[in-house]
Parts: C-alpha cells; structure tokens; sequence
C-alpha cells in the first residue's frame, strides 16, 4: 500500500512538473512586453523603416488628433513578433502601455511588421473597447486590405499609414468616409474565442482520466495527449500573449503628454502580404 501511494506521489510530481515546463514559455513571454517609450511616443519604428521626416509628420499628426479628441492613435513597428500571432501582439502591447483613456478605452494600436518572406509580412489594427461600435472588425479588414497592405507591397509605408490614420480618424469621430459603410457589421469572433477554453477543458478532462488510470495501474496516453494540446495552444498564440523586440527608434515629435490607461477587447483585424 505505501509503495503505491509513493509511486502515485512520484508520477504526479513528474506529470505536474511537464505540464509546468509546458505553460512556462506562456507566463514567462508576457513579461518579453516593453515598457512605455521614454519620453511618450505614439509613432514608434524598430526598424528604421521611416524616414525622419515621415516619423515626426506621423508624430505631429497623432499628436494633433490626441490633443483635440483625446483618441490615441499608436504606430509600432517591429520585425520580430516572437512567434506570437499579430493580434495578441497588439492587444498586449496596447494593454501593457495603457493605450487610450482609461474612463474611455478609446486606444488603437496600429502594428506592422515590414520584414519577411512573403506572408510573413504582417499588418493589424487592435481597436480599444470604447471604440468598437463605431470602428468594427470588418472596417478595421478594409483599412487594412484597401489602405494599408497595397501601399505596404510597393514599400510605400508611410502613404499607408498615412492614408489608415486618415479614415481611423474619422471613423473614430463618427464620420464615414466613401467606402466605410457605418451599418456594416463585424464578423463573428465566438467561434475564435472558444478554442483555447475547449481545449483547456479537454487538457484538465484527459490529464484527470489519466490520473484515474495511473491509480488502477492501467496505461494512459491521455496525459500525453493533454500535453500535446497544451503545447498546440501555447505555439498557437490562442492567448493574449505577445512579444516585443527592442531596439531602433521612434518619432522625434514632441508635445505628447503620455499614455491614459485604455484598455483593449479583442476588436480588430489585420493582414499579411
């Protein structure tokens, strides 16, 4: 009888420690995040993709809109997402740095990576809560497609963001402009976001019945599966989880006070080219 409770205790111990290395890459990728820049920027470029001269037009005009609306209109582009899908990219950045005001939520984090072979070139716009209803997923996918990735193939990267923060802008002000139909609804994400908890709920299912059948001295493939689904969702980027390389530089405008505190839902849509 102690023999077994001892050999239970010990394959327990070994499973939880997999499981542990498993989920640590997860816990651990959220600290990767940056901190806010220093001194507070809106258009920040690790790549030294703009020019100068674009950086501070860029600047300028977020500033500009800030200053008269109190919408945060954030540029971040990195040529490493760490394996991380865009999306939880952008939201985790957007949440890391507060972007938007906090009583509003009404941030928007534009994120780009200009860098890769085909189809790894990436571009997402991630939509604060407070501004969902008026800019939903399916006008952030036409920005996206019409105004962003066209000019992003010719390597005309400031014309894109140019003309995205343009129709942002007035979307974000109630206005609609020619294309940007408002009543156009956004596409469904209930199916996207049920995945990782179905598949959490089979994890902690499998590794419970392979427990069963450890303590009745049978074999089980159940943990293994659990571990192989876990190890899916974590490669996956099903989370919120994201990453940040460091380095280059940002615009050198100046006049913005700082981020608010906004937060992010989910809202938005991207592209790759």
């Amino acid at each position: 009888m102690g023999t077994n409770i001892i050999h239970i205790i010990r394959n327990f111990s070994k499973q939880f420690f997999i499981v542990l290395s498993f989920l640590f890459p997860i816990i651990a990728t959220s600290q990767n995040l940056p901190e806010k820049p220093n001194p507070p920027k809106l258009v920040n470029d690790y790549t030294n993709t703009l020019s100068s001269d674009e950086l501070n037009s860029l600047e300028t005009k977020l500033v500009s809109y800030f200053d008269s609306t109190s919408t945060q209109i954030v540029i971040v582009m990195t040529d490493d997402l760490l394996g991380y899908d865009r999306a939880d990219y952008a939201f985790k950045l957007g949440e890391k740095w507060g972007v938007g005001q906090k009583d509003k939520n009404n941030g928007i984090v534009i994120l780009i990576k200009p860098n890769g072979k085909q189809g790894e070139r990436k571009a997402f716009i991630a939509v604060g809560r407070g501004l969902e209803p008026v800019i939903t997923d399916a006008l952030s996918k036409r920005i996206t497609d019409n105004e962003m990735i066209p000019n992003f193939r010719e390597n005309k990267f400031y014309n894109g963001l140019d003309q995205a923060t343009t129709i942002l802008m007035q979307l974000a002000s109630g206005e609609f402009p020619a294309g940007y139909n408002k009543n156009e609804k956004p596409k469904t994400k209930a199916f996207t976001f049920f995945i990782p908890i179905f598949i959490i709920i089979i994890v902690l299912i499998m590794i419970k019945k392979g427990g069963s059948n450890t303590m009745g001295g049978g074999k089980s493939t159940s943990f293994w599966t659990s571990l192989f689904l876990l190890s899916a969702l974590n490669n996956s980027g099903s989370g919120s989880w994201g990453g940040f390389s460091s380095g280059g530089g940002s615009g050198s405008g100046g006049g913005f006070g700082g981020f608010g505190g906004g937060s992010f839902g989910g809202g938005g849509a991207g592209g790759s080219w």
